[in-house]
């Protein structure tokens, strides 16, 4: 089997991937919402895959592998990488996860990030505010037993509560993270009465993560972390480092993991295992959670699982922007890895719309926080083209040609 092509083409803002063969199987692929600017490095990519043989997967990734980076430029790579899972699983009669030495599990536990915005039509940054989102997240369709609350450095709780830190407030970034700086008393305060409301309101049978940073100094890190001990959250996510961060910085994660017993996480923006050598091999975190559209793909990810399993650390993929085959993906990955799993990430950032255009869920695949694994051949999902057609980006009006 040689690969023919490969398109890319942006429907609501998501970078889809189209590779197809000489045998007619073709693969599909996703990158993270809404990142339409990595069109074109899809593309570049192509000379470098045509007339290869897509079941050679590790193969083919030795061509492109370097042509990646740490989030997002990992991700046409990563995306490519599970469109070629995709085509071998297809090939082979079998489910993806079948190609990966098989699934220990028959369901996979997911967990809910739950953004401000969706509460209520919106809600700000004071107790109050964090009891109505933990209110709105329980009554949530699905049964989600776990959430994660964005806060502090991760959210706008930087801009809307006034001398929250020492720093300078950037109102017209594009992200919240270039923030960093150290919590002033009353902001750390504030910040821990919020948390506690919601976890409070959530209650025992629900746990609770927190994606805060990054932003933190580590002296903030380790004082917000043992202020919480009694709360028993699930971790703390990316405080000194992470999402968009390239570069890791072990060292200062150590200077806060081995003094709380609050679990501390990192890792979304990781490119590659040999990134997370260093993370993993001084215990840096208690928590990673490397993106399989940003990390290089699945295998990737499941390597990278079990030498944390071997070293105690735990795994809890990040996902909240991979799409509808990104969640294949996942699912696929998730129900091989290691007992080190506590839960992926859901990707709730896409439109409904997007099940009426593929195939291979029957709506909302979330059961009392569960999915069950698909037999399905490859990752289980496939674009049906006449559905999908209209919400084809302009110039993109070639995608199933």
């Amino acid at each position: 089997m040689k690969i023919t092509d490969i398109k890319c083409a942006v429907i609501a803002s998501a970078p889809v991937i189209r590779i197809t063969t000489d045998e007619g199987i073709t693969g599909w692929g996703q990158i993270e919402t809404p990142k339409p600017y990595l069109q074109p490095i899809v593309l570049q990519l192509k000379s470098w895959i045509v007339g290869q043989d897509p079941v050679n997967v590790e193969r083919v990734m030795r061509r492109i592998r370097v042509r990646g980076g740490f989030k997002p430029w990992g991700a046409a790579v990563s995306a490519i990488e599970m469109a070629l899972w995709d085509i071998a699983g297809k090939a082979a009669g079998v489910p993806v996860y079948r190609l990966l030495g098989g699934k220990v599990r028959d369901q996979v536990r997911t967990y809910r990030t739950l953004y401000h915005h969706e509460v209520d039509g919106g809600v700000g940054h004071t107790p109050e505010d964090y009891v109505k989102w933990a209110e709105w997240g329980k009554a949530l369709d699905g049964g989600f037993g776990m959430f994660k609350l964005p806060t502090a450095f991760h959210s706008a709780m930087v801009r809307d509560v006034p001398d929250f830190f020492y720093g300078a407030v950037e109102p017209e970034s594009p992200f919240p993270y270039p923030h960093k700086g150290t919590l002033t008393e009353y902001g750390f305060r504030h910040l821990v009465e919020c948390v506690t409301a919601a976890k409070e309101t959530l209650g025992p049978a629900y746990g609770l993560a927190l994606d805060a940073g990054p932003g933190y100094m580590p002296n903030d890190a380790l004082r917000f972390a043992k202020a919480l001990e009694h709360l028993h959250l699930l971790w703390i996510e990316d405080m000194i480092t992470g999402d968009y961060v390239p570069f890791v910085n072990s060292d200062l994660y150590r200077q806060v993991t081995p003094y709380t017993t609050t679990p501390i996480h990192t890792g979304e923006q990781i490119y590659l295992r040999q990134n997370y050598k260093q993370l993993i091999e001084t215990q840096a975190v208690n928590v990673i959670g490397p993106d399989p559209c940003d990390v290089g793909g699945i295998a990737e990810l499941k390597w990278i699982a079990e030498h944390a399993d071997l070293h105690g650390i735990a795994m809890a993929p990040h996902g909240t922007a991979n799409g509808i085959f990104g969640l294949a993906a996942l699912i696929q990955v998730c129900a091989t890895l290691p007992d080190n799993l506590i839960a992926f990430e859901y990707p709730a950032r896409f439109e409904p719309f997007w099940y009426d255009i593929t195939e291979g869920f029957e709506g909302f695949p979330v059961k009392n926080g569960l999915i069950d694994v698909p037999d399905r051949p490859g990752m289980g999902i496939e674009l049906i083209p006449e559905r999908a057609k209209p919400y084809l980006t302009e110039g993109d009006a070639d995608f199933f040609d």
